[in-house]
């Protein structure tokens, strides 16, 4: 089993494509990875982006693929709607299944986009996905709702449900994610008090790319990625694979 990143480079390991990778490999698929961006940051801050040419992340996309045999791939940042516009071409290209996460502001409350970034998302990229997993902030940035309590996640489900299936991952709220297809479902879960959420996005949606490669239906693939994300968080990991390992060996095959 082989599944894609299309990402950004945390050199703290603990988010962007280096969490991607971890997650990838500790459910047991190998990880092929496109880095979109370089990032200066670490859990606390962001003080400097340096994006990649689209045409040579194009390059990077077309080479991977003509060596392997991917039908998952996962997105997360972009940072400009030029990367965006590449990006959802190579996804009709490939014929990639592909999750995204729209990520456009780190955890510590660093830029990690361009301006109109979300509506490039929504516009080209959207409409090519199986699903997205955006938190409330990228809900909100997707929708133009403000979401203050879980019936206002809801209306922003439904909204860009429409377009593909979505999770509006609970975090922020009472912990429940929200999923819409066709209909509303919760995917219960509780608020976690602890600091290391640092790259929680990024895990989660890794670790649904990594299910659906490995031939689970996408309802499972979200409450596996849901309680794996959670565990992860709890044992203060960090994204590290020592402790992801722990976690998918003992509890979740």
């Amino acid at each position: 089993m082989i599944a894609m990143s299309i990402a950004g480079f945390d050199p703290s390991g603990g988010a962007g494509i280096l969490a991607d990778v971890k997650t990838f490999q500790a459910l047991g698929v190998y990880p092929t990875a496109v880095i979109t961006a370089l990032t200066a940051q670490n859990v606390k801050q962001v003080v400097g982006v340096e994006s990649i040419n689209p045409d040579f992340v194009s390059e990077q996309i077309d080479l991977i693929l003509a060596q392997e045999n991917i039908e998952y791939a996962k997105t997360g940042m972009l940072y400009s709607g030029e990367m965006v516009e590449m990006v959802a071409r190579k996804v009709s290209e490939h014929r990639l299944k592909l999750v995204v996460d729209p990520v456009l502001v780190a955890g510590s409350g660093g830029s990690l986009s361009r301006d109109k970034v979300a509506e490039s998302i929504k516009k080209y990229l959207l409409p090519r996905a199986m699903l997205t997993t955006p938190n409330i902030q990228e809900a909100e940035a997707l929708t133009g709702l403000e979401i203050k309590n879980e019936e206002d996640a809801c209306e922003a489900a439904c909204t860009l449900g429409k377009i593909c299936p979505t999770v509006v991952t609970g975090g922020h709220l009472k912990g429940r994610d929200i999923f819409y297809k066709r209909s509303i479902h919760f995917i219960g879960g509780e608020i976690l008090e602890s600091s290391n959420t640092h790259g929680s996005g990024c895990t989660y949606s890794a670790a649904v790319t990594a299910y659906l490669s490995r031939g689970k239906k996408l309802d499972e693939s979200l409450s596996k990625a849901s309680y794996f994300t959670k565990k992860a968080i709890e044992n203060g990991a960090h994204g590290t694979l020592n402790q992801m390992w722990k976690i998918n060996n003992h509890k979740i095959h």
